[in-house]
């Protein structure tokens, strides 16, 4: 395997998210969605690098969904997956074609993720894994909140753990203790390369409007994020721990 980065914030928060919520058992093989972005190759790369060293044995396979989008190129993924001696999938979809040619959606995000979502669970399914990691990190639970809040009027955010679906899988996010600095800086140390999204509303959906509001009032008043973050585990809303109540040792990042 090639060397990466062993002793960071984003592996320590990884192991204690992991952890914390129980998220990884003994013997269980865990399907990575990866997409590429900074997040997904950063929590493909934590998971293989704790495999040496995580007290429970476990195994991992990464799988990229191919939305369909034209000169989306998988093999930079599949190589450093290879460099983790993680075996890699690529599953061929014609997602973005029904989006936007056959159903012409406006606001094509919701269905994009339902049906992205459904192709992952489905392969995860076929090559025999239990669990399903996705790379929703700190600032995604803050922005998830608050969108719900402002656009649906209702207090919901995702859940860190799932319980198990029909098929028996459960889902997992790893990722949520550790920041997007913390996620960028370790991409950056570990020259970790990453695939541009080809989708064409990337950058440009309500999401991302409510990100940047987020990261303003950060800028301004340092520790809206990690503030949002933490009222959210108070509340113990949606499977959130309230590390208070727990005597957790969880290190803060502002």
């Amino acid at each position: 395997m090639k060397k990466f980065e062993r002793q960071s914030s984003l592996l320590a928060n990884v192991r204690k998210c992991v952890q914390n919520y129980n998220m990884i058992e003994e013997g269980d093989t865990v399907a990575v969605g990866v997409s590429g972005g900074k997040d997904s190759m950063a929590l493909v790369c934590a998971l293989a690098l704790m495999r040496s060293f995580y007290p429970i044995n476990y195994k991992i396979k990464a799988i990229s969904v191919d939305l369909g989008f034209e000169n989306m190129d998988f093999s930079p993924v599949k190589e450093f997956c290879r460099s983790l001696d993680v075996d890699h999938i690529t599953v061929s979809t014609n997602i973005s074609d029904v989006i936007f040619n056959a159903k012409k959606e406006k606001s094509p995000c919701s269905l994009c993720s339902k049906m992205r979502r459904g192709a992952l669970h489905r392969e995860a399914e076929k090559i025999g894994c239990t669990k399903v990691a996705l790379g929703h990190n700190k600032e995604d639970v803050s922005v998830t909140l608050m969108l719900n809040i402002l656009y649906a009027g209702k207090i919901e955010v995702f859940c860190p753990k799932n319980t198990p679906d029909e098929r028996g899988m459960t889902l997992i996010r790893p990722l949520i203790y550790t920041s997007e600095k913390v996620i960028k800086d370790f991409c950056c140390r570990n020259n970790i390369s990453i695939i541009k999204n080809a989708c064409p509303m990337d950058k440009n959906t309500e999401r991302e409007h409510i990100k940047k509001i987020i990261e303003v009032l950060d800028k301004e008043h340092r520790g809206v994020i990690h503030r949002i973050f933490r009222s959210v585990e108070k509340s113990e809303i949606d499977g959130f721990i309230n590390p208070d109540k727990k005597n957790m040792d969880i290190k803060d990042e502002v």
